[in-house]
Parts: C-alpha cells; sequence; structure tokens
C-alpha cells in the first residue's frame, strides 16, 4: 500500500510549481531592463515622466543635481514598501498576456478595468489617460543637451561609439504585424515597434543590455485631483516597442503604473523601487513570465518575501549605498525543488582522478587515449591563440623565460669549461618548446631548466673529469637511457600514479620554487655589489683626492709570470697608469688609491641604479597588473593595460635607464650561432673514445634522472591541470612524458641541455590566459570562466627564442635587474592562491580576526596548525637539500613527500583531511558547505510545519463515490495528468487557493482526505 506524504502548500513549493510549468512561445523569461519614471510638474510647461532609476541588475539612481547617473548598488528596500506594493497587486488590476500596440491602447485597458463611480467619473478617466500618455524625459537626453561638452571625462570621450546589437535599422515606424513567431519570442524581437530615431539613445549603454532583453516600465507619482490610487499591473503579449516610454529602444514586456492623491510621493517612490527590485530578481523575474493569475503574481512577492532579510534600523544607516557583490549565489535552489539538497550532497572531497588517469591494461593505453582525446582539439588550440590576450602573454613569457635559459646556459658553461654553454641552452630550449607546444597534451606547460640539472651535470663532469672519460658522450648515453626509462614509464601507464600527489605535495613542491624564484631574484642583485663596488664611508671633502690608477703588481705571482712570458709582454715597456679597467685586468695589472675596491675601481651610482630599476619594475608591475580593477579609463583599456603590464613595464624601464646613461648589466645574448667550443659538433657519438662497459654503466645514473624528470614533468602538470582552472580540453599526462622522452633523446644525441616543466613559468602562463566574463550589467563583476587553452603563444615563445641570435642588437638594452625585477613578481604572484600560506598567517592572528576559511568551520585549530606545521618542516627540509650538495637526491625528496602524507593518515582523520588536503577549490567548497547547512535548516522547518499541519485521515475503499470540487474564477483546478513511467500512473490534482487537495491512486483505489487547508502532494510513493 503506497502513502503518500502531504506538506503546506509553501509561497516557495508554490514558486517551484508555476516554474515547473511548461513554456509556450509567448512566455519565454528574457533578461530585463527595468526603468523607474515619476511625474514632474515643470511650470508652465506642464507635467512630463522623469526617468529616476534604472535597473539592469543592480540600481543606478540620477543623482539630485540630476546630471549624471550613480554608481551601481545594491536595491536596499523597506519592509513596508515591500507589503504595501503586495498589498497593491491583490487589490488592484492586474492585466496578463494583453495585446496592445501602444500607449494609447494599453492606457485606455487600464482605465477600461477601473470601476466608474462619483469618485472617479468619465473627467477624471479622461484626466489620468493624458498623465498616461505624457512625454517621457531620459537622464541620456540632458547629456545630449548638454551646451559645453568639453567637460566630459575623458572616460566619456573614450567610448565607442557601436552600432546597436539587436536593431538592424536607424528608425522604424509603427506598422500592425500578427504575433511573432517562436524563434523571435524566444530572442525578444517583435515586428511591431513605434517610430524611434535611434541616433537619440545611449549607445554606449546599450552595449550593456543583453541581446533579446525586454523592458519592464514602472511609472509612479501623485496627482492632486485622484482621491484613490489607481494600481496596474500589465504583462503584454508580445512585447512591443512603445515609443519614447523607455530610455532605450527596447520592446517593453511589462508595466506597471501606481498614481495616487498627493502627499505620498515618497511612498509611491519607495512602492516602484519594490516593484522594479523585484522585477530583477531571478526568480519573481521567471514567475512574472509564467504567471496565469494574480494569485501567481502574489505568491511571487511572498516567496521573495520568505528570501528578505531584514536589518535592524538603528544599527545601520539606510542612506548607505552597498557595492555590488563579486560573488553571486545561485538561484536554482529556490527555483527547483530538492535542488539544495542535491547539491549539499556532493560536499565530498574532490579527486583529480579523472578518465586521463585510469589505468588501460594495455601498452601505451593511456597514450593512444591522450592522443584520441587532444586530436579534435588540435585546431581549435590554433584558433583560440588568435587573441590579443595571447600577444600579451607571449610577449611576457618570452622575456621571463629567456633570462633564465641564458643564464642557466652561462652557468653551465662554467661548470662543465663551455661543453655546454649559452647556445647550446637557447638551441635546446627553442627545439624541446617547439615541439612540446606542437604535439603535447597540455600545451599550458612551460619548459625550463631546473637547479637539479645543473647539479648532476656538475657531478657528471667532475667525474669524466677525474677518471679521464669524455663528458659529452657519457651524458648522450645517460639521457638516452633516461629517455628509454620514461617511454617505459608512458608504456606502462604509470602516469596514473599522479594521483598520490596530492595538495599537500603540490603545494610544498609550488612554495619551494617560488619561494627559489624569490631568494635568487634578491641573491642576482646583492651579487652585483661584487661587480660594482661601493664606497662605504667615504668623506665628502676628500672627492676631490680620491683616485685609483692601474700599477704593475708588486710581487707577481707564478701564473701572471707565465702569461707575461707566454703573451710576449715587455712590463717595463707599459704605461700602466694609463690603462682602462679592462686593459689593466687583462695584462694582470693592480688597483692602488683610495678610491680602489678588492677587485677594482669603486663604481659610483651603478648598485644604487640597479636597485631602483629592481624595485620599480617589480612596484610598477604590480601596479599595472591591479590596474583591471581600477575606476580610471573604460574597462577595454584597463585590460589591455593590465594584460600589457610585463612588456610596457620592461619598455619604459629600457627606456628610463637608456635617458639615465648609467652602465647597468645588460642581457647578453650569444650573436654566433656555432657551438661553444670548436672541438665539438652538433651531433655527439654515444660511445666516442669512452670503453663500451660506460653505455651499461650509464644506466644507473640514468635511473636517478629519469625519477628526477618524472617528478619535476608531473607535479608541474598536476598544478597546471588543477580542478579549479576550470580547463574544458582535457590534460595529457602520459603523452606530455613522451614528448618530453622523445626532446631528451633527441637533446642528449646533440649535446644540449635537458628541459622539463618548470614550475613557476607555467603557473605565471597560465594566470596570464586567464578568462573572465564580460560585465554586460552596471556594477556586475566579471566572472572566472576558465583559461584560454591554446598552442600559439608557448609556440611563439620557443620560436621567437630560438631567433634571439638575430635579435642582440635590440635585447643587448634590457637590464639586467629590470628582469631580476620581473623574477621576483613571478615568485610573489605565484604564490597567491596557496593554501599553505594562508595557513601560515593564522599563526599570528587572533581567532576573531581569521578569515572564514571552510577548513576553520570543520577541523579544530590546533589541528590545523598542526598540518601546517609538518608542510612547513618538509619545506624547509627541501630547502635545504636543495641548498647543499645532496641536491642530486631532490627528487627523492620530492617523491618521499607522498610516503609522508600517508603516514599523516595516523594522526588526522579522514574527514580533516578532507578538508585541509583536498583539490576542491576553496570558493566552491565553501559554497557547497553553506549550502548543506541552509538545507537542513529548511529540512528541519518543513518537518515542523507538516506535524503542526491538520492531522490526515486514510481511508480504503473505491474512488467513486468522491467528487471533484469545480473550478471557479478565484481557485483554479489543476490536473497535471499522467506522470512518466515509474511514478504508477498517480495523478496530482491540487487547488491553487482551493478548499480541498486530495491524491487519486488509480492502482490501489485508495483515497486520501485532507483538511481544508493549501497543501501539495510528493510525487513519489
Amino acid at each position: 500500500m503506497g502513502l503518500c506524504l502531504l506538506s503546506p502548500d509553501t509561497p516557495s513549493q508554490r514558486v517551484q510549481f508555476i516554474l515547473g510549468s511548461e513554456e509556450d512561445e509567448q512566455h519565454v523569461p528574457h533578461d530585463l531592463f527595468t526603468e523607474l519614471d515619476e511625474i514632474c510638474v515643470k511650470g508652465d510647461e506642464g507635467a512630463e515622466w522623469k526617468e529616476t532609476a534604472r535597473w539592469l541588475k543592480f540600481e543606478e539612481d540620477v543623482e539630485d543635481g540630476g546630471e549624471r547617473w550613480s554608481k551601481p548598488y545594491v536595491a536596499t528596500l523597506s519592509l513596508h514598501s515591500l507589503f504595501e506594493l503586495r498589498s497593491h497587486i491583490t487589490n488592484g488590476t492586474v492585466l496578463l498576456d494583453l495585446c496592445a500596440n501602444s500607449i494609447e491602447e494599453t492606457a485606455d485597458m487600464i482605465l477600461s478595468q477601473q470601476e466608474e463611480s462619483v469618485e472617479f467619473d468619465e473627467q477624471m478617466r479622461a484626466k489620468v489617460r493624458e498623465v498616461l500618455l505624457k512625454k517621457h524625459h531620459h537622464q541620456n537626453e540632458k547629456k545630449r543637451n548638454n551646451l559645453l561638452p568639453i567637460v566630459r571625462s575623458f572616460a566619456d570621450v573614450s567610448k565607442k561609439q557601436t552600432d546597436l546589437h539587436h536593431l538592424e535599422k536607424p528608425a522604424q515606424t509603427l506598422t500592425p504585424h500578427p504575433s511573432p513567431t517562436m524563434a523571435e519570442a524566444k530572442n525578444g524581437l517583435n515586428h511591431e515597434t513605434g517610430a524611434m530615431d535611434l541616433s537619440k539613445a545611449e549607445l554606449h549603454f546599450m552595449k550593456k543590455i543583453p541581446t533579446g532583453a525586454e523592458a519592464s516600465n514602472v511609472l509612479v507619482g501623485e496627482l492632486d485631483f485622484l482621491h484613490q490610487p489607481i494600481t496596474a499591473f500589465v504583462r503584454l503579449t508580445p512585447a512591443v516597442l512603445l515609443s519614447g516610454m523607455t530610455e532605450v529602444p527596447i520592446p517593453t514586456r511589462f508595466l506597471f503604473v501606481l498614481l495616487g492623491p498627493g502627499g505620498k510621493a515618497h511612498q509611491y517612490h519607495e512602492i516602484g523601487r519594490a516593484m522594479a527590485t523585484l522585477m530583477t530578481d531571478e526568480v519573481f523575474h521567471d514567475v512574472a513570465y509564467k504567471a496565469k493569475n494574480r494569485a501567481d503574481l502574489v505568491a511571487g512577492i511572498d516567496e521573495f518575501l520568505d528570501q528578505v532579510t531584514v536589518l535592524p534600523p538603528g544599527e545601520w544607516d539606510p542612506s548607505i549605498r552597498i557595492e555590488p557583490p563579486k560573488n553571486v549565489p545561485s538561484q536554482e535552489r529556490r527555483k527547483m525543488p530538492g535542488a539544495l539538497e542535491e547539491g549539499a550532497s556532493h560536499s565530498k572531497p574532490e579527486k583529480h582522478r579523472g578518465p586521463e588517469l585510469e589505468q588501460t591494461g594495455r601498452l601505451f593505453g593511456g597514450l593512444i587515449l591522450d592522443v584520441k582525446r587532444k586530436a579534435p582539439w588540435f585546431w581549435s588550440d590554433f584558433q583560440d591563440g588568435l587573441s590579443l590576450q595571447c600577444l600579451a602573454s607571449f610577449l611576457f613569457l618570452y622575456c621571463a623565460c629567456m633570462s633564465p635559459v641564458i643564464t642557466f646556459g652561462g652557468l653551465l658553461g662554467e661548470a662543465t669549461d663551455g661543453h655546454i654553454s649559452a647556445m647550446e641552452s637557447l638551441l635546446g630550449a627553442s627545439m624541446t618548446g617547439v615541439v612540446f607546444s606542437l604535439f603535447a597534451g597540455q600545451p599550458l606547460t612551460i619548459l625550463g631548466s631546473t637547479g637539479p640539472i645543473l647539479v648532476f651535470e656538475k657531478i657528471l663532469y667532475k667525474f669524466c673529469k677525474d677518471y679521464t672519460l669524455s663528458y659529452l658522450s657519457l651524458r648522450t648515453c645517460i639521457g638516452l637511457w633516461t629517455a628509454f626509462f620514461c617511454v617505459v614509464l608512458v608504456a606502462t601507464d604509470a602516469s596514473c600514479l599522479v594521483c598520490y600527489i596530492t595538495r599537500f605535495t603540490e603545494e610544498a613542491f609550488a612554495s619551494l620554487i617560488c619561494i627559489i624564484f624569490i631568494y635568487e631574484a634578491l641573491e642576482k642583485l646583492i651579487h652585483l655589489r661584487e661587480v660594482y663596488p661601493v664606497q662605504m664611508h667615504s668623506k665628502l671633502d676628500f672627492l676631490t683626492i680620491y683616485y685609483c690608477k692601474c700599477e704593475a703588481p708588486t710581487h707577481p705571482s707564478n701564473k701572471t709570470l707565465q702569461f707575461w712570458e707566454s703573451n710576449k709582454i715587455n712590463v717595463s715597456g707599459i704605461t700602466w697608469g694609463s690603462l682602462t679597467v679592462t686593459k689593466c685586468r687583462n695584462l694582470h695589472g693592480e688597483f692602488h688609491g683610495p678610491a680602489c675596491g678588492h677587485s677594482g675601481p669603486y663604481t659610483p651610482n651603478v648598485l644604487l641604479w640597479c636597485c631602483i630599476l629592481f624595485f620599480s619594475t617589480f612596484v610598477l608591475l604590480t601596479l599595472l597588473k591591479k590596474f583591471k580593477t581600477s575606476r580610471y579609463f573604460p574597462t577595454r583599456v584597463r585590460s589591455t593595460v593590465s594584460d600589457f603590464g610585463v612588456f610596457l613595464t620592461i619598455v619604459f624601464m629600457v627606456l628610463v635607464d637608456f635617458m639615465a646613461g648609467i652602465p647597468s648589466p645588460k642581457l647578453q645574448v650569444p650573436h654566433v650561432f656555432k657551438p661553444t667550443r670548436d672541438d665539438r659538433g652538433w651531433l655527439i657519438n654515444p660511445i666516442g673514445p669512452n670503453p663500451w662497459w660506460t653505455v651499461l654503466a650509464a644506466l644507473i645514473p640514468a635511473l636517478l634522472c629519469t625519477i628526477l624528470i618524472f617528478m619535476d614533468q608531473q607535479i608541474t602538470a598536476v598544478i597546471v591541470n588543477r580542478n579549479e582552472h576550470k580547463l574544458k580540453k582535457g590534460c595529457g599526462y602520459h603523452l606530455d612524458l613522451f614528448v618530453v622522452a622523445v626532446m631528451l633523446g633527441v637533446c642528449s644525441v646533440m649535446g644540449l641541455p635537458w628541459f622539463v616543466a618548470a614550475t613557476v613559468l607555467s603557473i605565471t602562463h597560465v594566470n596570464s590566459l586567464k578568462i573572465e566574463s564580460s560585465c554586460s550589467a552596471p556594477g556586475e563583476q566579471p566572472k572566472f570562466l576558465g583559461i584560454r587553452e591554446q598552442r600559439v603563444t608557448g609556440l611563439m615563445i620557443f620560436v621567437l627564442m630560438g631567433c634571439s641570435v638575430f635579435f642582440t642588437s635590440v635585447l643587448k638594452f634590457i637590464p639586467m635587474p629590470v628582469l631580476y625585477g620581473v623574477f621576483l613578481y613571478m615568485g610573489v604572484s605565484s604564490l597567491r592562491g596557496i593554501q599553505f600560506f594562508d595557513r601560515l598567517k593564522l599563526f599570528g592572528m587572533p581567532a576573531k580576526h581569521q578569515p572564514d576559511f571552510i577548513y576553520l568551520r570543520h577541523v579544530p585549530l590546533r589541528k590545523v596548525h598542526f598540518f601546517t606545521l609538518i608542510q612547513l618542516i618538509c619545506l624547509v627540509l627541501l630547502w635545504a637539500i636543495k641548498a647543499s650538495r645532496a641536491a642530486i637526491v631532490f627528487p627523492m625528496m620530492v617523491l618521499a613527500l607522498v610516503f609522508v602524507r600517508k603516514l599523516m593518515d595516523l594522526c588526522f582523520s579522514k574527514r580533516e583531511l578532507s578538508f585541509l588536503d583536498d583539490l576542491m577549490p576553496e570558493s566552491k567548497k565553501k559554497k557547497l558547505d553553506d549550502a548543506k547547512n541552509e538545507a537542513k535548516e529548511k529540512e528541519s522547518q518543513k518537518m515542523m510545519e507538516a506535524a503542526a499541519a491538520c492531522a490526515v485521515k486514510l481511508k480504503l475503499g473505491k474512488s467513486s463515490g468522491v467528487d471533484t470540487p469545480k473550478q471557479s474564477s478565484d481557485r483554479i483546478l489543476d490536473l497535471e495528468g499522467e506522470e512518466q513511467a515509474g511514478d504508477s500512473g498517480m495523478c496530482q490534482r491540487r487547488h491553487r487557493e482551493g478548499e480541498t487537495a486530495f491524491v487519486e491512486l488509480e492502482d490501489s483505489q485508495e483515497i486520501l482526505e485532507v483538511c481544508p487547508v493549501p497543501l501539495v502532494c510528493s510525487r513519489h510513493l
């Protein structure tokens, strides 16, 4: 025997029922532009309708001076005005689906619904009609009539005058047409338009109105000759373009009129604001389109009142304008029954184990799936790259990648006596980057050089030198074995092990790399003091007698004597005092004088100028990146400046440095395309002069290199592929590793450095390609939509890097301190969004000042501190190993973090770890948690209401003796018809405002009879 659960027909349930009804072509909801006009008397000229406020998403008011619009703000309403509005809708005129072609016809229909009485006779009716047909004066007309256009702000001048986006002709005339088609109704278009000179429209504001939007006009005011208020709510079907009614020429769908006796102008204004605000509410907006009678509109107002938050009058200032929020919560839970509980049920930790990380059980199965997954997106990866944002990202990353590649090459050249140097580094980076950008599974990843690889190269070169082995040949063997092992990992789907890399490991690794970037930027700046020494404690009065001159060494060393002898230098014939600094150093001379440092004369201004360039670059970069959210200039200008911030900063600082004329250190780029050493070529023999057994012996260091490559590549890939980046084209861990392995083998044979994913460069690349929604409505905050996934930026970066040999004449002007400032910015900006640093701040923050993080709601603070402390200890150990001679085992220690995280299961519960160590974006999880708590409150409230309802009597018997109530004008019986399969043929019938609600179960012939209160039956038996 089935049982149907009955619950009271609350406004929320009724609204959900209304919105769940089927749509027809005339009741498809559109975006709405709402305008509030008030009747205004202008001396002898008579009265006219004056625009006082408008709503697209937030409220904008005409300021008291009447010269401009206010900033958009969240509308705050008095509760009294909402109740007054409900009363006017309940007792006033409601005309739904009125067919009218002009404001004249609409006014006649409204007045025809007013009952004639002594107080409202034909003469009064004519006066009201005359008022309704008065001219409408809009705010933009005053701007056009301004006789002093010179005072217009620079921001207004820069606005482009573009064509209207949904009206094609410059003017349209009133011509009756039949009802619009289904397609036209959905697009908000209608042939019935009034004469309108579009040149009078505010074209810039028109761009902010969504395509297909319709208008909602609210007309309120006081008339001295009225004795009782006149209220009308009209829904036109179809929407009609009423000439001169709206500020912008879009068809009007809704019209609300409230005219009343004098002395209540402010009250009518507040009721009009309440009506306009309701029309911008997402739920009532849909109810207004689908309402079938007055009761549906009242239910929509009641549901809105259920959701309203009341602020005590003595605890806040009503004149304060609330800024539009950055994130507006979704209203779907108000529209659909069960949506709240369903959303809250997904608050479990979200894994980053997708289909690309599943074991296939066959050789190269994961690689094949990666290729199939990425192939359909290949051409779109190039089409999506044709964007101004991609150009800005490319220029930024090119400058950011060039310096570390050349620096790494220089350090490698010092460590290997020039066997591999800057030229080889440039060529290797260019080749590997181009191939990776073309064929990788995740082209957003940027390849670069890493510290552990440099340490490995140093150790290998020293070993070869000690045992008289050929360094390049042995290195080629190790590289080929490493490439082979990486291919084996790809073949066996070993990248699936990435699922064990949680946020704990990611953040420790990413934090370390960011800190290294910051540390090395500062260290390089400090190192300039050794190259450009500064005279300390100098006396200004002695500036005229300070000097530093070159002299022959008093006690030359054996090395100096051998140099003179080998170069046949006659020491006595040299005029040492007239030599330049460079020539003195080349001839091994010595510097003497009070203005001399350890390695040469003091260099005035250079170190100070380098510090100025360094910090100015960082500060200017930060300001330009934040310029996007500033209040100056139009949105397009701000976005462009922000996107090109790095490029503009570098160009500006280069010009400043050039004009200053101070000899700061510059970027040194190789200018001849050839190997650094003449005794090597571009192809290396794997065996060469080495014994044959070195090929087998290379297996051992190759295993260590494989772990290094795998960990560096995959941890960076996991960070780039985070769910919070909202990537839509998928990723390819197996394909990425395969491309890196192939190029590693190619670089080994050519004697070029090895390159893997660079964490900070990749994070910076992703951040530079963020896509945000275009804010259409005034005051609306942009929303993060995802990342511009494409291959163009990476491809162009490395193509241009390979061509840098030919750009030496331009690149030589870039000061190195400027690039160090860019590195500092990259390190600092990449720290944003790392939860580890947010938790570090909690150590010095009192509980009452701590942010409302989701994990603080569910995990005790001491456990949060304990988790952070463990992560901090791991980070310090990683730093210590990275900076020591044992840096070669750094990848092993990163791998050890996975096991440390596993051991933490003994100290923390699963629930605690789900909040402290998961891959779910903070904002999303917080919303789900709020939704879950609210769902519990709603459920308990429903149970209390159901318990308080009248008792339900269950009667067994046949249903033939039950008479259905008849339909009346006030109460409409809704027959939903037969349910879909699975509902056992249950038919629901209920009253909208009726006396009896019942459920007929056809299969079991059971009748549930209930007391005369509005009830609704659940659909599930």
